[in-house]
């Protein structure tokens, strides 16, 4: 007889351990799909706010309307150097990275780069990254540019 319980033990010890290791699988097996799941929408999400465009953006100056320019991307840079988006090299007020307009959040924003004059909008000065809209007029030095967003 202590053969055959000794037999029955072993058999159940088996089985047992068969079950154990095929939930240890199955368990294994649920982590990598959540894992692949969250990684693909990550992947998902990352390239649909990349393809994300900036609204049409358009400057023109107050005192010269034929200098107006239209920007599709996510930053324009206002200043005297002629390697800003923005350049406006005449008025010696302007420092030479003067400002920058930013699309992020949904929104464009305006933000004073530590320059000599200050950047205004409305009127007022820019301490902080604001939120402008169509119809504001930022000033930079003695210039006036007016804002226009055009909305898809």
């Amino acid at each position: 007889m202590r053969s055959a319980e000794w037999k029955n033990k072993m058999v159940s010890g088996i089985i047992i351990l068969f079950f154990r290791v095929l939930l240890a699988i199955c368990l294994y097996g649920f982590i990598g799909w959540a894992l692949f799941t969250i990684w693909r929408q990550l992947q998902s999400t990352g390239k649909t706010l990349l393809n994300r465009k900036a609204p049409l953006l358009t400057l023109s100056m107050e005192d010269h309307p034929t200098r107006s320019r239209e920007f599709s991307t996510a930053e324009v840079i206002i200043g005297r150097d002629t390697n800003c988006e923005f350049s406006l090299p005449d008025d010696e007020t302007i420092s030479s990275h003067h400002s920058r307009l930013s699309f992020h959040h949904g929104q464009w924003w305006l933000e004073d780069m530590n320059s000599t004059n200050g950047t205004f909008l409305n009127d007022e000065i820019v301490t902080t990254p604001t939120v402008i809209i169509t119809g504001d007029e930022i000033r930079v030095g003695t210039l006036k540019i007016h804002i226009s967003i055009k909305k898809d």
